[in-house]
């Protein structure tokens, strides 16, 4: 009976004090990280698929003039 007795108050402390801060932080983690990107994170990826469109149009202004020039440029340089 006395080792029962030992643990009722830590128990209870554990359940009133340590549980709900605890519970509190996960679920507030938790929305944290299933709202998604933040504005900073979005803004980045926005910016990369800006540079991504602009560096396809560069290389098919590249592939065009290449084709002008020379014709067989494919040909060869798959050849390499």
């Amino acid at each position: 009976m006395q080792f029962f007795e030992f643990l009722f108050v830590p128990t209870i402390l554990f359940m009133v004090v340590v549980m709900p801060i605890w519970l509190v932080m996960h679920y507030k983690h938790k929305s944290k990280t299933s709202r998604g990107l933040s504005d900073s994170d979005q803004a980045t990826l926005d910016d990369l698929l800006r540079t991504l469109d602009s560096l396809a149009d560069r290389m098919e202004a590249l592939e065009s003039i290449l084709d002008e020039r020379n014709p067989r440029w494919r040909r060869d340089a798959t050849r390499e």
